[in-house]
């Protein structure tokens, strides 16, 4: 049953702008409604300022994480009862923004999870594509290990080459340019072993949408799709 009243839910976004915007339009996708009442009430935060999760982790540039605060009370103080962060590095603060937001925030790790579990893959080994810093801090590897998927990630060599540039193409808005090293990723990680990868970046499924996704050797789970599920999920209780 869906929530009543004035509940919403809170979207923390800008990281980067045009993920966050993709969010907003696969949550309004995948909501079962027939009418615009049917959909969920959201508040989009988008703040492109806060500093860069990977440079902030890995290189002790600018903190974000007073930044992720300041959304957080932001969508505190505009009435809403959970968040959803459509950027997977923002999660190495999660224990710090869940304890200061007071309601549910939802993880789009268990998002990317559950999406998993949805296709039918309940063990093995999986591929994950994310941030440099997404991987150095094991954000899916020991959170995915606990629910039976030992995870294969890039090498140092295809990150640097590969990976890293097509996430930035992504956000200079260079879409198109980043759909090859990602699904050239996607192929060498399949024929390591992985029965599907994990798009734990939000700006990976934007480079591969622009391509042809089909002809990928193995599924993919966006990570954005992943957490608009678990959003819909919350909202209907």
């Amino acid at each position: 049953m869906e929530r009543e009243g004035k509940e919403r839910l809170g979207v923390l976004g800008g990281m980067g702008p045009l993920a966050s915007a993709q969010f907003m339009v696969r949550l309004t996708l995948l909501t079962p409604a027939e009418r615009d009442q049917d959909h969920i009430p959201t508040v989009l935060w988008s703040d492109p300022r806060v500093p860069d999760r990977t440079k902030g982790r890995l290189e002790g540039a600018a903190d974000p994480l007073p930044w992720l605060l300041a959304g957080i009370e932001g969508l505190r103080q505009a009435g809403c009862a959970a968040i959803a962060i459509p950027c997977n590095t923002a999660h190495g603060w999660y224990e710090p923004m869940q304890a200061a937001a007071g309601m549910p925030v939802l993880h789009i790790v268990d998002a990317a999870a559950a999406d998993l579990r949805r296709i039918g893959i309940a063990s093995g080994q999986i591929g994950v594509m994310g941030t440099a810093a997404t991987l150095a801090m094991r954000l899916y590897q020991d959170r995915f290990a606990r629910q039976g998927w030992e995870c294969l990630v890039p090498d140092e060599a295809q990150m640097r080459a590969l990976v890293s540039p097509a996430i930035a193409a992504v956000k200079a808005n260079r879409v198109a340019e980043a759909y090859a090293p990602l699904a050239e990723v996607v192929a060498s990680l399949a024929a390591r072993g992985a029965q599907a990868v994990v798009l734990g970046c939000t700006e990976i499924p934007l480079g591969i949408q622009a391509g042809p996704q089909e002809t990928l050797p193995v599924p993919v789970v966006d990570t954005i799709d992943a957490l608009a599920r678990a959003s819909i999920g919350w909202w209907k209780g």
